[in-house]
């Protein structure tokens, strides 16, 4: 099993979906959130959590254990068309200390996932650093729906191979992960299109079929006409099912809401740890 440092690791969706593939192990999480902290504590007890990654790029020689990945979902408000898109100007934009990490590092691979409006800023600095430290680097955008989740949620994926610790002979350019329905062209969606940026739980063809509470039992199914026909074709989620935003007396609700808007989708993640089992060393 790899060693896994996970930077901005929220519930840990990256560190569960690498344990899923069977990748690695986590050896250091870091979130600034006390409720993600509480998360993280309780699913991976013997972790060590650090709090900040500003304070872990001051040191991380001393305060980041060696490891052959990290990843993080890093902030993406500095980015997201639902913000102001300050990009490098935003006090949340921590890309520069993740990647004094990496260099101190130096990680067989990185994995990193933000928003679709990454895409048009601030991914060309991220490819660009990376690329210059030696790693070859390859964006993907795989939507929550690629893995059968019940909306669209668009992100970039962000996947570097230190090429220092590869054979060049025999390494071949990792692979797209394979995901049903997946869409990875980086440039299919303008990105005028604030959807893609924002907890969304829309999904193509699903749009306006149910509402948030309206729904009890099994009615949040529905058997949609397959394209070009009247009869019933494939089963489907509705957009949003009648649970989560309208629950009362659930403890940490703001927290818990807020934790899941902020995750990544760790069935993706599992896609890529997979992935990267399969490339050779």
């Amino acid at each position: 099993m790899l060693r896994h440092v996970d930077l901005c690791s929220g519930i840990g969706g990256f560190a569960l979906g690498f344990e899923w593939a069977e990748l690695s192990r986590p050896v250091l999480f870091c979130d600034i959130e006390e409720w993600s902290r509480k998360i993280l504590r309780k699913h991976w007890p013997d972790v060590p959590i650090a709090e900040d990654v500003k304070v872990l790029a001051n040191d991380p020689d001393e305060l980041v254990p060696d490891c052959e990945i990290i990843t993080a979902g890093y902030p993406c408000q500095p980015f997201s068309v639902a913000g102001a898109r300050r990009g490098a100007e935003d006090d949340r934009h921590i890309w520069p200390e993740i990647f004094s990490i990496i260099k101190a590092k130096r990680p067989t691979w990185t994995v990193f996932e933000n928003v679709y409006g990454h895409v048009t800023l601030g991914l060309d600095e991220v490819l660009s650093d990376l690329e210059g430290q030696g790693y070859a680097t390859r964006p993907f955008i795989v939507p929550a729906i690629a893995v059968d989740a019940p909306h669209r949620r668009d992100r970039v994926w962000i996947i570097g191979r230190n090429m220092a610790n590869a054979d060049s002979v025999n390494w071949r350019p990792l692979q797209e992960p394979q995901g049903r329905q997946q869409e990875s062209s980086i440039k299919r969606q303008s990105t005028s299109d604030s959807r893609s940026d924002v907890a969304n739980a829309q999904s193509e063809g699903l749009e306006n079929v149910g509402r948030c509470g309206e729904l009890e039992g099994k009615q949040h199914w529905r058997h949609l006409p397959k394209k070009g026909s009247s009869g019933t074709g494939r089963e489907c989620w509705l957009s949003e099912p009648p649970v989560g935003r309208v629950v009362n007396g659930l403890p940490g609700r703001v927290d818990r809401l807020r934790g899941l808007g902020n995750a990544i989708v760790p069935q993706i993640a599992q896609m890529i740890g997979e992935t990267i089992k399969k490339t050779p060393v």
